[in-house]
């Protein structure tokens, strides 16, 4: 029986979600706003002399918010896995995270902006440069809060997707509907369904695959010299190519040529360079699941910093390009859909990235690394590579796709195929057991599958192949292993409520930050 909670229990709950959940959460709070008045006392010692110096110093202070909850919602992705897997610790993983974000951001996050993500509505249809200026804190605090929430909820939800639907209710809210290219609203909205699609099923097969090549092998150890190699060097190989498309192409553009010879070269070189290490490894290897996965650990750890370095040179644009807009309208007056960054706004970008990631990044990482579903470094891998690949694949095909989609769908997905294989191998041993001194064992020995061994069952009895007595035997023996089969509870090793979390924040992103950036835009243009 299940007692209802009393009022006070259901409080100290809710204040606990809302905090943290643990005696950190006041610290948390207390550094996380003196961040925020850093950040008011920096811009304004930036933009003294200027007009509306008020504005900037806003603009300013939203554009930190934004990037610490970037940095707290969507790193997770990147080294979840990792941590869930044991090949990154907490504290570890939060380093080299808060690092390679910030190195991203600073050496590959470009001298020009976008001001409008996506280009989902003309510039030149709002109407001045203050209303544009409106648009933009509207978008930009609009994405803050609702990525805010989705962590505290402990839903990962794409930052790309938050500002697009910030920048999506300030346009109308400045210029009507007509100010909107629903073409490209369409293609974001086919992100939400592709994203998750391709990475799931690039992870299950590179799951599937370790698993037939290596690890249900009767010698794992002669399976993992001969593939532990080809595997890493795949990962190397796609790691080159996602950088150049991903992570540098702000600073470096690679043609095709360029892309295939570099992979090419570092697939080649790793694999060399791998082959020989696994071998000497393979000396002291045990002949188990652990230890072949012990040796995708340094391949986690520095797939988990390229994941960071590409995030922080692409995604901390989510943060900036909105604050750069407003300080270029403000400055200059005008409208332009490309504007330079100045440092100091590079600077409250990359440092909100790893202040929010460093304060409030744990309880996401640990969400995408070990509540949603078991995460062995083998599974971990899947994962890693399917994030690499997923983005190579869209490129090529020209489709949009989000990294947290992408990262969730990959997850979820080695999830399930586990949920399958134990399954099935759970039908299989309780079926066993009840023909376990049965005459001829071979008969289920050689079905390939449920629906197989029942029709030879089945099949043997009606053709009287069968003496009476054994023929009742049968039918009754299948009647009850199928009762026991059917009375057995699958295993769920994937959350379904973590599922459902995620998919309603995936889905409901856009038109929240859309509602609210629209509200946020009428309150300013009482007060501005």
């Amino acid at each position: 029986m299940t007692v209802p909670e009393s009022g006070a229990r259901k409080s100290k709950s809710v204040f606990h979600a809302l905090a943290g959940g643990d005696k950190g959460a006041w610290l948390r709070a207390i550094a996380g706003l003196a961040m925020l008045a850093g950040a008011a006392a920096y811009v304004g010692s930036e933009a003294s002399g200027q007009e509306r110096i008020l504005v900037i110093v806003l603009a300013g202070v939203i554009g930190m918010y934004m990037a610490m909850n970037i940095g707290a919602n969507d790193v997770a992705n990147n080294v979840g896995a990792a941590v869930g897997s044991g090949a990154l610790t907490m504290i570890g993983a939060l380093a080299i995270a808060s690092v390679f974000e910030a190195a991203g951001a600073f050496l590959a996050g470009g001298d020009v902006v976008g001001t409008i993500k996506k280009g989902i509505i003309d510039p030149q249809g709002v109407a001045d440069a203050a209303s544009f200026v409106q648009l933009m804190l509207a978008a930009l605090f609009a994405a803050a809060v609702w990525i805010n929430l989705a962590t505290i909820v402990g839903a990962p939800v794409s930052t790309t997707h938050s500002i697009v639907g910030g920048v999506l209710g300030g346009g109308i809210a400045a210029a009507g509907l007509s100010v909107v290219d629903w073409a490209v609203m369409a293609k974001i909205a086919a992100s939400w369904v592709i994203s998750p699609l391709i990475g799931a099923v690039i992870a299950a097969a590179f799951l599937a695959f370790i698993k037939a090549a290596i690890v249900y092998r009767g010698d794992r150890i002669a399976a993992a010299k001969t593939w532990v190699p080809v595997l890493v060097a795949v990962m190397g190989a796609a790691f080159s190519a996602y950088l150049m498309l991903k992570g540098l192409k702000r600073v470096w553009e690679a043609d095709d040529a360029t892309l295939i010879a570099v992979s090419a070269a570092a697939f080649f070189m790793i694999y060399f360079i791998v082959r020989p290490m696994v071998a000497v490894a393979a000396k002291t290897m045990k002949n188990t699941r652990e230890d072949v996965g012990k040796l995708f650990t340094i391949p986690l750890i520095v797939a988990a910093a390229l994941l960071c370095f590409a995030h922080g040179s692409n995604d901390v644009a989510n943060a900036i390009g909105p604050l750069a807009a407003i300080v270029h309208a403000v400055g200059e007056g005008g409208i332009a859909s490309k504007v330079a960054i100045p440092f100091w706004v590079m600077l409250v970008g990359a440092l909100g990235l790893s202040a929010g990631l460093a304060l409030y990044g744990g309880r996401m990482v640990k969400r995408v690394g070990k509540e949603i579903t078991e995460i062995d470094r083998v599974r971990a891998f899947a994962v890693a590579l399917s994030s690499a690949i997923t983005v190579i694949v869209a490129s090529g095909l020209a489709l949009p796709v989000s990294s947290t989609h992408i990262a969730l769908g990959a997850v979820f997905s080695i999830g399930f195929l586990r949920e399958y294989l134990e399954n099935e191998a759970e039908k299989v041993r309780i079926v066993r057991e009840f023909f376990k001194d049965d005459t001829e064992p071979s008969l289920f020995d050689t079905a390939k599958g449920e629906v197989e061994w029942r029709q030879q069952v089945l099949s043997r009895a009606l053709k009287d192949l069968l003496p009476e007595r054994e023929r009742v035997s049968y039918f009754e023996t299948t009647k009850k292993a199928e009762a026991a089969v059917m009375k057995w509870q699958r295993k769920k090793l994937v959350r379904r409520s973590h599922l459902r979390t995620i998919v309603l924040a995936w889905l409901i992103t856009v038109p929240a930050t859309a509602a609210i950036a629209g509200i946020f835009y009428h309150a300013l243009y009482a007060v501005l």
